[in-house]
């Protein structure tokens, strides 16, 4: 699946994505970090990865690699 734009949506905490293929996504942020071991630390950048560069935390979200 290829992505063509991604966005924070701050009313939601959610990430919605638009695809080549015509389908919109919405990631939970929440619901997304609900089962992650984070410090503070990490916790804040994802935060500020969810909301600088919601593309990437998409990505790193569907590839399974939230955790690392």
């Amino acid at each position: 699946m290829r992505f063509i734009y991604a966005a924070y949506n701050i009313l939601h905490n959610c990430i919605d994505i638009t695809t080549f293929n015509g389908y919109i996504l919405r990631i939970d942020c929440g619901g997304a970090e609900e089962g992650l071991r984070t410090t503070p630390c990490s916790e804040c950048a994802l935060n500020a990865l969810a909301i600088d560069k919601p593309l990437e935390y998409a990505t790193l979200y569907l590839e399974g690699g939230m955790q690392t």
